[in-house]
């Protein structure tokens, strides 16, 4: 993690958060959000100053040198406010309430950090922005007179402040999702228009969805492959969807998004052209992306997605997992004070750590004789030429170039570990770390790397003893220190997570884990009049509002994967309960799906085709070895609607519905959709054949 400041310490100094202890040598009187800072402000009668953000923000490190650590604005912001820091991280309900109030009052999206200015009773905002600076510049005020300002507004305009709190509070209530209507009949129209405005917006030249800057949006990319796979057996395929899927993949895969000296993908492109990031690394990113590569790599056989997988895992695993087997949580943007300082090279650098030869392969393939692409007169590595171009030039084939460049780019990985790397926060976050794991199952599984199996499961294990505690999950975790009771996206993902690890390898303990965290979501999350999940749990602390939405954003909608994993536990176990709340979730969120932006709810997209076809559930029962080997055998088969699940005759504690699946002398393949399932096939070959081909086969002796 990034190390807090020496000097005098504030109260901040004894929480465990990384960024809030970035804060704990400010100036500035922080309280963490809580009762304390609360009723204080309530005593004196003055604003809360709500100061939301994260340790990998860089903008957020900039208000923090320009104005928490002045000490003549700490002095204006401890006299007129009660000043209350966040890890949005740690408390993604508040920052989701704040960010929708501040785009309510300012009219345009928000970001971190995010400054917000709370009246005292009602905690409601009634003036905010993003970062501000220290003096006066673009458009914005400086800082310090902005108090001032907001203070004055705050003694002087208390009945202008009530009514524009009382109509905020009315746009919260009006932005709430209708209930569903009666006889509601769910079909696949959302999946066809989502194809259709994806399309639309996709980038033909540079792949992607949107002009700069361009973020990753993995959950788009899948939808485009599950479209066209679901075509596939068609008389017309829907090559048109798998183009836009696969050239967003390659272009970031070959761009500067992607960190080819270490592996693993930054936040997002500042440009068209997936040249130039910035340059935070977050491990659910790249949990999301380990997964989509390596489906993809299934999917086309393309040796460049499967590199990116593998180079992503490597990141994750060599930079991210901790000494307990958990994962971080990300990456600085920032290294000695500078953005990307860590990732880019000079000329000097890089004739000082390579040989001539390996140079200029580098060179070739990357631009680097070409103007310099970044600041200082210093590159960024970008693909500039394909590789095939490379080794034309280098008078070889393509894997004596690829060779090259590989050997290249280990000795430049070498010389950057000299240098001192971005800080990484370092706390457990239960819904990015299930994120991870669910991505290093699906990798697993696609490539057969049992590593990567082994590193899934050890930081499940960590979750387990760390955050799973009296039958209650937490949403994170550091020092030996739980923080928040979880939230809905910490069950759904973590639920995802345990389903994609069963397919690898068996486990009876995940498959009752996965049991409780189901009933939990019903329990403390689901909204039991409308349908649909709540983001906080029946008895966690509301602040203005209660959220439920349907949409994905950085992260895929909780009730898109809530719906999702509880039909396919459903009809694995038989159990009705959790495939009426993944109904009840479809048609709550069935206006926002139709009515407005169809290509934004993934998640929920993947629920409802699924809800109309059924998932296909391959139970492989017999020796433990031959199991393994079937399974292999289905992984190289790409079948997003597809569940396998190797359980040996050895497993104990079967629920019914899998005790029931027995195996005879060897092998055997139980295939069901929905609640049938037709006659064991003894074969693989007609096992795969089945599969591949879509057809019931009759089983017989081969």
């Amino acid at each position: 993690m990034t190390a807090a400041p020496a000097g005098p310490r504030n109260r901040l100094a004894a929480e465990t958060s990384p960024y809030l202890l970035q804060h704990a040598a400010d100036p500035v009187d922080w309280y963490t959000w809580g009762p304390e800072a609360l009723a204080l402000a309530r005593r004196l009668d003055r604003p809360i100053l709500l100061s939301i953000g994260y340790s990998a923000c860089h903008w957020c490190h900039v208000m923090a040198h320009e104005s928490f650590a002045d000490p003549a604005t700490a002095a204006v912001m401890n006299a007129l406010f009660v000043n209350v820091k966040v890890d949005r991280e740690e408390r993604p309900d508040l920052d989701r309430t704040y960010q929708l109030a501040h785009s309510v009052l300012v009219r345009h999206g928000g970001g971190w950090p995010l400054t917000m200015f709370l009246a005292p009773d009602d905690l409601a905002p009634f003036f905010g922005g993003t970062y501000f600076p220290a003096v006066a510049r673009h458009g914005l005020p400086a800082f310090r007179e902005l108090l001032e300002r907001v203070a004055d507004y705050w003694r002087d305009q208390r009945e202008a402040i009530r009514v524009q709190n009382g109509e905020l509070l009315e746009v919260f209530r009006a932005l709430a999702p209708a209930p569903p209507a009666d006889g509601l009949a769910l079909d696949a129209a959302p999946l066809d228009r989502a194809r259709e405005r994806l399309l639309a917006s996709f980038d033909a030249e540079w792949g992607g969805f949107s002009a700069a800057p361009k973020f990753p949006q993995p959950g788009f990319v899948e939808r485009l492959l599950r479209h066209w796979h679901s075509t596939a057996s068609a008389d017309l395929p829907d090559l048109e969807a798998l183009w836009a899927a696969t050239l967003t993949l390659t272009r970031m895969a070959e761009g500067g998004l992607y960190d080819h000296v270490g592996g693993g993908f930054a936040r997002y492109s500042t440009d068209r052209w997936w040249m130039i990031p910035h340059f935070e690394k977050m491990a659910s990113d790249n949990g999301r992306l380990l997964a989509l590569y390596a489906d993809a790599a299934v999917a086309t056989g393309e040796p460049l997605f499967r590199r990116a997988a593998e180079g992503t895992a490597g990141w994750l695993l060599g930079a991210m997992r901790g000494e307990h087997g958990a994962f971080a949580t990300s990456l600085d943007a920032d290294s000695e004070g500078e953005e990307g300082r860590y990732y880019a090279w000079d000329r000097a650098e890089l004739e000082r750590a390579l040989a001539p030869n390996e140079c200029a392969a580098l060179s070739l393939r990357y631009g680097l004789d070409g103007t310099p692409n970044f600041e200082r007169g210093r590159w960024h590595l970008h693909a500039h030429a394909p590789l095939a171009e490379v080794a034309t030039a280098l008078g070889t084939d393509e894997a004596g170039a690829a060779s090259r460049i590989d050997a290249a780019l280990a000795r430049l990985a070498a010389a950057r570990a000299a240098r001192v790397p971005p800080g990484r926060d370092d706390k457990v976050l239960t819904a990015w770390n299930a994120l991870v794991i669910r991505g290093l199952a699906v990798a697993a599984r696609a490539f057969g790397r049992d590593d990567w199996e082994r590193a899934a499961t050890a930081a499940l294990d960590a979750l387990r003893e760390r955050v799973w505690r009296d039958g209650r999950l937490y949403a994170n975790w550091r020092d030996g220190r739980v923080g928040a009771a979880a939230f809905l996206d910490d069950h759904a993902f973590l639920l995802d997570a345990l389903l994609a690890l069963l397919q690898v390898r068996w486990r009876a303990a995940d498959l009752e884990w996965a049991v409780s965290l189901a009933d939990s979501l019903l329990e403390r999350f689901e909204d039991r009049e409308h349908g649909g999940f709540w983001f906080t749990a029946h008895d966690a602390e509301t602040v203005l509002r209660r959220s439920k939405t349907f949409a994905d954003e950085a992260l895929p909608s909780g009730n898109g994967v809530a719906a999702h994993a509880l039909q396919r536990l459903g009809w694995l176990l038989g159990e009705t309960r959790w495939l009426d709340a993944a109904e009840r979730t479809l048609r709550a969120g069935w206006e926002p799906l139709t009515e407005s932006h169809p290509h934004a709810h993934g998640a929920l997209l993947a629920a409802l085709e699924e809800r109309l076809a059924p998932a296909e559930f391959v139970i492989l029962r017999g020796p433990a070895h031959e199991v393994a080997r079937w399974a292999r055998e289905l992984a190289s088969l790409y079948a997003p609607r597809r569940v396998v699940l190797p359980v040996p005759d050895d497993a104990t504690g079967l629920p019914p519905a899998l005790a029931s699946k027995h195996s005879h002398a060897g092998a055997l393949a139980y295939v069901c959709k929905g609640s049938t399932c037709e006659p064991p096939v003894a074969s693989l070959g007609r096992l795969v054949r089945r599969l591949r081909d879509g057809l019931m086969l009759a089983e017989r002796d081969d």
